[in-house]
């Protein structure tokens, strides 16, 4: 990647209608530490490949650990986070719990997570 400065502006002028409204459709405090949160979930490379083995398919704790090489204590680690932040979804079938993704979003932002970074 080509490293760039980010230019500014040659004078220091506010533009107060555009702040103002600007201002007026600004999301609160607590919404925006929420959307913060939110995406520091994706700031993990175990939640993501866990979110992309998710993609694939309804598995449980063993499969999953199987599949990325790690304990099942470290996976229902990750799961439990995910499941904190509505990304993922459990269903028990007797002795076994399967993991989903939670909804349609999540499958979503990582396409167009995976779409951004393929350009």
């Amino acid at each position: 990647m080509k490293k760039t400065e980010a230019e500014c502006c040659d004078v220091v002028a506010a533009h107060t209608d555009i702040i103002r409204e600007v201002r007026g459709r600004m999301p609160g405090e607590v919404t925006i530490q929420e959307l913060a949160d939110f995406y520091k979930v994706f700031g993990d490379a175990t939640r993501i490949r866990i979110l992309c083995a998710l993609l694939q398919a309804e598995v449980c704790v063993c499969d999953l650990a199987e599949l990325l090489g790690m304990s099942q204590s470290a996976i229902s680690h990750q799961l439990r986070v995910l499941k904190q932040m509505k990304l993922v979804k459990n269903r028990r079938e007797g002795k076994t719990v399967f993991y989903s993704l939670a909804d349609g979003h999540i499958q979503t932002i990582i396409s167009q997570g995976m779409e951004h970074i393929s350009e």
